[in-house]
């Protein structure tokens, strides 16, 4: 069953992920338009950006797992999955700068500086930037191995996104935790390959 799984996979344009990938960034967007975000549509708009963001990204690092315990080979649209993560996370950047701070960038540079979670959170958008910007055909075959060493930034970043989760919230919730979870957890799993690796060779 997963072989047939993985054919009519492999059949599949990776284009149509990227249009309904972002269809909950359009539902989001017209349910603020139209009240359906509660009393603080703002920051519902940007915690719900921020979590599909980190998703995203999760999904993109469960990958390799899925393929190596499960046999189901999604290394096709993991491409789409980072770069929707990482679109998720521009917009939700984009939706603290402009709505929640108004581009009042005095305020932004303080919060950077005092708020530990938002150095986090920022931190972690400045690793994504270079792997976005890296992830064309192009820039794979003319980086060769230094693509690989240089997308090994996004298990960390993915771990900075998911503590800047947990610590922007005033009590921690089972979301947050487990989505710090799977993150540390995938990225140990991907250390202990590493090392193992290492170690045979």
């Amino acid at each position: 069953m997963i072989d047939t799984l993985n054919q009519t996979l492999r059949r599949l344009p990776e284009w149509p992920l990227y249009i309904l990938g972002f269809l909950p960034a359009v539902w989001l967007l017209w349910l603020g338009v139209n009240g359906g975000l509660g009393v603080e549509p703002i920051k519902a708009l940007e915690h719900e950006l921020g979590v599909i963001a980190l998703q995203f990204l999760i999904a993109t690092l469960l990958v390799t797992p899925l393929r190596r315990y499960a046999g189901l080979n999604l290394l096709k649209f993991r491409r789409a999955f980072g770069l929707l993560g990482f679109g998720y996370v521009c917009l939700h950047l984009l939706t603290w700068l402009a709505l929640d701070m108004s581009f009042l960038w005095g305020q932004i540079a303080e919060d950077l500086v005092e708020r530990p979670y938002i150095t986090i959170g920022m931190a972690a958008f400045l690793m994504l930037l270079p792997l976005a910007l890296t992830s064309t055909k192009a820039a794979i075959r003319r980086m060769g191995m230094r693509w690989h060493k240089l997308h090994r930034l996004s298990y960390v970043a993915v771990v900075l996104g998911g503590l800047h989760f947990v610590m922007q919230e005033k009590v921690w919730s089972v979301q947050s935790l487990a989505y710090l979870a799977i993150a540390v957890s995938v990225v140990a799993m991907r250390a202990l390959w590493m090392t193992r690796r290492v170690a045979r060779s």
